[in-house]
């Protein structure tokens, strides 16, 4: 548990807008929160109270903290804890190691009755950051700026730096996600924040440089991990006493391989913290860039199961042109705008 400071009054608003206004919960819908034994019980319990405030019916299943995450962690849930997500309109997970991507989120989501909400490792404290100490309409304002824009680029060649070394290029790929300013639909969905770039894995090329990860548990990196990418991951070094977890949590995730890399993308909340505590909030951090390696989710063996490593303060290209300059964007002038706009609320 998190021993940090927090606002009580900072958390209930935090709580109301993400029962209220962002999952948009209505009097009498069945509302499930999971948590695990290391789970903040504050946030929990303000979710909670948040939603009896709008007469919803809340629940609270806590499990043992799972060792993995996603598809691998299947063996790991307790049935009760199924049984509750088969039956559920709004389920908001604050595990970490996380179930969605199980098999048992992946058929709580077929009913197409869910709004889930993966919240994770956020405690009260990143919980009243993300959704409190930001103005949400702005935040949202530019997130669909972002998300456009890349959605835009299909097909185009993106080029990320950063001062470490982290020199890697790649073809864009289709959007395979977005985030909803009110999640009235069913569907899994993130916090806003972070704007999400899928490549075609196998156009991946160069060196990803990364100062934190998410190998069996999230951490920040006494010395930074390297990772070298032809297609596939050919080669990863540094890291400390850190590059045998990663290793292994790689090859577990990959069947075996070190696998490719599925996912980057671009943090730009403005009061999202730095500080190894969350990986869920760190990522959202400006500037930093959360990268996804294993093997796709369309591929069999895929899934949410994979090990993220974080890149901060990078530079990003797309078709030769540069979008972002050292974690702040510098083109097109529209988002700058939104970026400024976001800041100065």
């Amino acid at each position: 548990m998190m021993k940090n400071s927090v606002d009580a009054s900072v958390l209930a608003v935090a709580a109301d807008l993400i029962i209220r206004d962002y999952m948009c919960v209505k009097a009498g819908e069945q509302v499930l929160i999971t948590a695990d034994a290391a789970t903040d019980p504050r946030g929990v319990w303000a979710l909670f109270e948040a939603a009896r405030v709008q007469k919803a019916i809340p629940s609270v299943v806590t499990i043992p903290q799972l060792p993995y995450q996603g598809s691998l962690s299947d063996p790991y849930i307790p049935e009760v804890a199924i049984a509750a997500g088969m039956s559920c309109d709004v389920w908001i997970d604050m595990t970490f190691p996380y179930m969605s991507g199980s098999k048992a989120h992946s058929e709580a989501m077929k009913k197409n009755r869910t709004r889930s909400l993966n919240l994770l490792d956020l405690g009260a404290g990143g919980i009243s950051r993300l959704f409190a100490e930001v103005n949400f309409d702005r935040l949202f304002d530019l997130q669909n700026a972002l998300d456009e824009l890349i959605g835009g680029a299909v097909g185009k060649e993106c080029h990320i730096t950063d001062t470490s070394g982290t020199d890697v290029r790649f073809t864009i790929g289709k959007m395979a996600t977005k985030k909803l300013r009110h999640t009235d639909r069913p569907g899994t969905f993130t916090p806003p924040g972070s704007a999400v770039i899928y490549p075609e894995v196998d156009s991946v090329k160069g060196v990803v440089v990364t100062h934190a990860a998410f190998h069996k548990y999230f951490t920040l990196l006494k010395t930074p991990m390297t990772f070298k990418v032809d297609g596939q991951i050919r080669e990863v070094t540094g890291g400390g006493s850190d590059l045998r977890l990663m290793e292994e949590s790689l090859r577990r995730a990959a069947g075996g391989q070190f696998g490719k890399i599925i996912h980057f993308s671009h943090g730009f909340h403005p009061a999202a913290q730095f500080d190894g505590r969350s990986f869920n909030e760190n990522i959202r951090v400006a500037g930093n860039n959360a990268i996804g390696f294993g093997i796709p989710w369309w591929q069999p063996g895929g899934g949410e199961n994979h090990p993220d490593g974080v890149v901060t303060n990078h530079s990003i290209s797309i078709d030769g042109r540069q979008i972002v300059r050292n974690g702040a964007l510098v083109d097109p002038p529209e988002l700058v705008k939104l970026e400024q706009a976001l800041r100065a609320a």
